[in-house]
């Protein structure tokens, strides 16, 4: 088959250029596919090993007074889709002190893992720790300054 032949589509010879690139869209197309499964599923997340020790040490700098923290509760660290990749989540309830002194009420918070670090402890959305089983946390109890 000449070079001609591919592009022009002469009597007789089927077009074989719209073809390939047909072919070649939809094989780039599972490429970004299986990329993007890649990312989900081996997204290099390590299971975090010193979860309770890092939410402590990120609960001291989070209130600004970390004693008298009521009700502490926390769930192993589980899998949660966060953005394009799958992430390590523990979430965590507590009643801990406002500025003032007096207690906020119980909320809801996720501390995020990254590569088995702690990377950041955010307000929980709405029915983000529906699945945690909660266990009790005497240690963010048991903080002093």
């Amino acid at each position: 088959m000449r070079l001609g032949s591919l592009r022009s589509g002469k009597a007789g010879q089927p077009a074989v250029a719209p073809l390939l690139l047909a072919s070649m869209l939809a094989l780039s197309g599972c490429t970004v596919g299986r990329l993007f499964e890649r990312d989900r599923a081996d997204s290099g997340q390590a299971r975090p090993a010193n979860y309770k020790s890092d939410i402590i040490a990120v609960l001291r700098v989070y209130f600004k007074d970390p004693t008298g923290i009521r009700g502490a509760a926390l769930s192993e660290p589980m899998l949660q889709p966060l953005g394009r990749s799958d992430r390590y989540v523990v979430c965590l309830r507590l009643d801990a002190k406002r500025s003032d002194g007096q207690y906020a009420g119980t909320k809801e918070y996720v501390a995020v893992f990254v590569a088995g670090r702690l990377d950041q402890l955010l307000e929980a959305k709405p029915q983000q720790c529906d699945a945690a089983e909660y266990q009790p946390f005497p240690e963010a109890e048991a903080m002093t300054r």
